[in-house]
């Protein structure tokens, strides 16, 4: 396409749709008519120019003049309670069980990295050693040491508040940081399981394993199963930017960092509830069956919450994404 030729013979509607676009008044019926088909072909071109001659300053120009169209074409639209229902019900549980392909091998591969782990420390002093002065150790894995205390060693308000805002830090920077070619992910996964098989490892070692699980399982089962779903979403987020299927890598990506937006939302709530729950249950005077109890309830409810409303809406045609409505148009692709 000559990219010259094609803006002299497009300019003068370009023109018109801006002036349409800057009339202070009210349009009539005509102009109105006029105005949504000007919408529609300087939308056209566009996309012509973005897939065949892009110009960063013509497209820069277009986007702008259809931007302003389509606020006038379709209106705004605000949030209401309707949309929040729907999100919560819908949107954010299909975006999750859409994801389970990722998310439910990274969550396998996570915990028996764990149990690697911990089973390597647990079974070699040396590596014990390595991380620790033997009085350290003794002082970590003693009953009423710093692995027990630690959840009791603030208030449980202030502590739940902390532990939800580290942990929605870290799913966050999982979903984030996929685009990057899915390494970060892999590392902050890393570290999460090397920290866990260091406390299965010590206190195994210490023959008090019990009483560690005891402590973790309760909030850890669904504080787990959030960062692994935060997890899988970005390793699919990076593999977008490797492969992005039939469409054009920007539009792939556009469509899977929406529905990671999504996500980040979403399991900011479910870290809420486990949060809590570390804050609240972990610490409290409940015995150890009741409190694990607990956490395998929150959990089996999340899973439910997934496999029922989240499968049911997938199957339905949802994704997690926006409205079509709402969504930037998508250049054409080539067959």
């Amino acid at each position: 396409m000559d990219l010259d030729v094609f803006v002299m013979t497009h300019r003068a509607e370009w023109d018109r749709l801006d002036h349409l676009l800057g009339r202070g008044r009210r349009l009539g019926g005509a102009e109105a008519d006029e105005l949504v088909v000007l919408y529609q072909r300087t939308a056209t071109h566009l996309s012509l120019i973005q897939s065949s001659a892009p110009d960063p300053v013509i497209t820069a120009r277009l986007t702008q003049l259809v931007a302003r169209a389509r606020a006038v074409v379709t209106g705004t639209r605000r949030a209401s309670w309707t949309d929040a229902i729907r999100f919560l019900t819908a949107g954010f549980p299909a975006a999750v069980y859409r994801s389970r392909h990722w998310w439910i091998p990274t969550a396998v591969l996570s915990v028996l990295l764990a149990a690697v782990i911990g089973w390597w420390i647990g079974t070699h002093p040396e590596v014990q050693a390595a991380i620790a002065a033997p009085d350290e150790l003794r002082e970590l894995t003693r009953p009423g040491g710093q692995y027990e205390t630690y959840y009791s060693s603030h208030p449980a308000a202030s502590f739940a508040a902390q532990v939800w805002t580290n942990n929605a830090q870290a799913a966050a920077l999982c979903l984030v940081l996929g685009a990057f070619l899915c390494v970060p992910v892999l590392w902050i996964l890393f570290l999460n399981m090397a920290n866990l098989g260091i406390g299965i490892g010590l206190m195994s070692s210490a023959g008090r394993l019990d009483t560690f699980l005891g402590l973790v399982l309760p909030h850890g089962l669904l504080e787990l199963t959030a960062v692994f779903v935060a997890a899988g979403t970005g390793l699919r987020l990076g593999w977008t930017v490797i492969d992005p299927g039939p469409t054009t890598r920007r539009a792939a990506l556009a469509r899977q960092g929406r529905a990671a937006v999504g996500m980040a939302v979403g399991l900011a709530l479910v870290l809420f509830v486990s949060g809590a729950i570390e804050g609240f249950v972990t610490p409290s005077g409940l015995p150890t069956w009741a409190r694990i109890t607990i956490g395998v309830v929150a959990e089996l409810a999340f899973l439910a919450y997934v496999y029922v409303l989240g499968g049911r809406a997938a199957r339905a045609g949802e994704t997690g994404d926006i409205d079509v409505s709402e969504r930037s148009a998508e250049v054409p692709t080539a067959a």
